[in-house]
């Protein structure tokens, strides 16, 4: 592994009161990044005063400063961010690219674990670790995320993996977007729900800055934006309502979808895309989103084997191994 490089690129803004935490488990990791770019999205905390301080002292800090757009702008604003720090890397040089958020504790052996995972099985091509929150008592727990894509959070990428989806769209979703187009094109978007890949989120996923209505109301949003049958997204919704908060986010993430719909607000402009989205919904209803998932990277094979063997690329591996993050 000595010989894999890999680039971390971190939007921020106002992260004063986590941030430290990310930083140190960042320097603190047995195989750190060869470069780490942090854009401080126009902060107007002590967030710009922290950067400089870490930059100072570990020459494979980068610092980034954009303007102040005049507030946070969740999903498309964060993806602006993340992109000015890419324009600012030669990415050929670097073969994995992750994006992460400044608000996260990490393991020791987080990123050394994802490229043994990735190196072992060539057709992975994103993944993570899974998030969890204190609790009131103290207690670690687990936010629920699924394992058919990587966390929003964290998304560790092979470089020829995040080029060939085309990146990151630049809207709300794009963390669910991207995983899916990982799934057209034959590779495999996952996460592990294992010790040395767990992480705090020091900021429960879907809070939002303005509260956990908000962010639930956000979700609903994205998934209509991205092409999710009113159907599914109700069945969705019914699935979480005992999860914190219980009802209430349920019920924000439903009508954050069926106001957009009302709205007429415009969608994901693929209908490819939302072809393949909702035959892939409507199976994981059918089958379970597990078996369904697997039935998809097993169809899809025949995509990433193509391209692999125009490019001269590794040889395809065992399904079961693919679910797995193993070699076959």
């Amino acid at each position: 592994m000595n010989h894999r490089k890999y680039v971390v690129v971190s939007p921020c803004r106002d992260e004063a009161d986590f941030m430290r935490k990310t930083l140190d488990s960042v320097i603190a990791q047995s195989v750190r990044p060869s470069l780490w770019v942090i854009v401080d999205d126009g902060s107007s905390d002590e967030t710009p005063a922290i950067l400089a301080e870490y930059a100072a002292q570990h020459d494979f800090i980068r610092v980034v400063r954009r303007n102040d757009r005049g507030g946070r702008s969740v999903g498309p604003g964060v993806v602006e961010a993340f992109y000015a720090g890419l324009a600012t890397i030669d990415l050929p040089q670097f073969d994995y690219l992750c994006k992460l958020d400044l608000d996260l504790i990490l393991p020791p052996r987080y990123f050394e674990t994802l490229i043994q995972r990735m190196e072992q099985n060539p057709r992975l091509g994103n993944c993570s670790g899974k998030p969890y929150f204190v609790g009131a008592r103290g207690e670690l727990i687990s936010e629920g995320c699924g394992d058919e894509n990587a966390i929003g959070a964290s998304k560790f990428y092979r470089r020829r993996c995040f080029q060939e989806i085309g990146g990151f769209v630049r809207q709300v979703m794009w963390d669910g977007i991207d995983g899916h187009r990982c799934r057209m094109l034959g590779w495999i978007a996952c996460s592990w729900d294992e010790p040395e890949l767990r992480f705090i989120h020091l900021r429960p996923m879907g809070s939002s800055h303005r509260g956990l209505w908000t962010g639930r109301m956000r979700h609903g949003y994205g998934q209509y934006f991205m092409g999710t049958s009113m159907v599914y997204m109700t069945a969705s919704a019914l699935c979480r309502i005992t999860r914190r908060p219980a009802v209430i986010g349920s019920a924000a993430m439903w009508w954050g979808y069926v106001s957009s719909m009302l709205a007429g607000k415009a969608r994901y402009d693929d209908l490819e895309f939302r072809s393949f989205l909702r035959r892939y919904q409507w199976s994981c209803m059918l089958r379970g989103k597990a078996a369904a998932t697997d039935m998809v990277h097993q169809r899809r094979a025949r995509f990433w084997r193509a391209r692999s063997i125009s490019e001269g690329g590794p040889p395809i591996v065992s399904q079961q191994a693919g679910r797995l993050g193993m070699t076959a």
